[in-house]
């Protein structure tokens, strides 16, 4: 009987740990299309994997909807493949990826934001033609030219340094964001002297700072809890109403959010990014749009961390051994 037990037992757990992960990693697997599809659909002129649906559906549509299903099998092959990892390895694993992802946004941020504001300032100023050329100029007076030619390879740059780089990170942004304030006091206060483009870059730091960091804030578990019975409870209850709560409140808000801003051409993530808007401020930063994106990257950060944050609440309430200590705080 005792042998029978222990054959079952491990069975049983494998089979479970296999279930969560496959949920875990599926779900970003599908966000991932989901993205990827999106930007083909509404920036780059493909029909879209609903097109299917329809009569004399093109190709390119069944493209797109076949990559949903290319995903899903690579993403069960892998599993089978790597199916000794325990729930809490994998959620480091999925912890660091976003680390990643959250540093080249503050790379692209950070570049952006000065770049950006160093070419209104020479606008203002009347440098910009001296510098570059009047043709030139007045083409980075337009939007979607700043946009392209501009911002674009700057974000590449942004995420080529998020990849190589460990070391700055989002809790940096706050000292650069006290150091635009205070550009703005002194130069206000002493010199008499302000221009759009420099709320602008504050506003489009602060909006980098609030959203992209709360991903981490999650890691840290640093977000106000309601806490009226939580803090009594014994690990293996906490980890099972964290992992409830990830996926019904969680992930849910996460898929809204993309659902609702990227759900069609003139949604409010997709119209502003896709046409480059900006303010009606013309000599003001031309970045507006990015953070209309911001509200993407928040809700694609925090459903990485919520699958990692569920990975790991299912390992308390299962009682797994070797809690995994995420990264040090300095690398995101």
């Amino acid at each position: 009987m005792s042998s029978d037990n222990s054959s079952i037992v491990p069975s049983q757990g494998m089979k479970s740990t296999y279930t969560i992960r496959l949920f875990g990693w599926g779900m970003l697997s599908i966000m991932l299309v989901y993205v990827i599809n999106n930007f083909l659909t509404f920036g780059a002129g493909f029909p879209g994997a609903n097109k299917v649906f329809d009569e004399g559906a093109s190709a390119l549509s069944w493209l797109q909807a076949l990559f949903y299903f290319v995903v899903a099998a690579a993403t069960v092959f892998w599993l089978n493949k790597c199916n000794q990892k325990t729930l809490r390895e994998d959620s480091l694993v999925i912890s660091n990826i976003n680390t990643v992802l959250i540093r080249c946004a503050f790379w692209v941020v950070l570049i952006v934001g000065i770049t950006d504001m160093t070419i209104s300032f020479l606008r203002v100023e009347g440098f910009l033609s001296s510098v570059v050329g009047d043709n030139v100029s007045s083409q980075l007076g337009k939007s979607q030219f700043r946009g392209i030619y501009v911002h674009v390879p700057l974000m590449l740059l942004g995420i080529a340094l998020g990849f190589f780089t460990r070391t700055l990170g989002f809790t940096w942004l706050t000292i650069l964001i006290v150091g635009a304030e205070l550009l703005i006091v002194i130069t206000r206060f002493i010199f008499s002297y302000e221009q759009a483009f420099m709320a602008d870059l504050v506003r489009f730091w602060y909006g980098a700072l609030f959203l992209f960091a709360s991903a981490y804030t999650l890691l840290e578990e640093g977000h106000v809890r309601v806490d009226v019975f939580y803090a009594g409870f014994k690990s293996k209850t906490k980890g099972m109403i964290n992992a409830v709560g990830t996926i019904f409140l969680g992930l849910t808000l996460c898929w809204t959010i993309l659902i609702v801003g990227m759900g069609g051409k003139s949604s409010v993530i997709n119209s502003p990014v896709f046409n480059f808007e900006v303010t009606q401020s013309s000599f003001g930063m031309y970045v507006k749009y990015m953070m209309a994106g911001f509200l993407a990257v928040f809700a694609i950060s925090m459903m990485i961390q919520f699958v990692a944050y569920l990975l790991d609440a299912v390992a308390d309430y299962r009682d797994d051994p070797d809690k995994i200590t995420p990264a040090a705080p300095g690398a995101h």
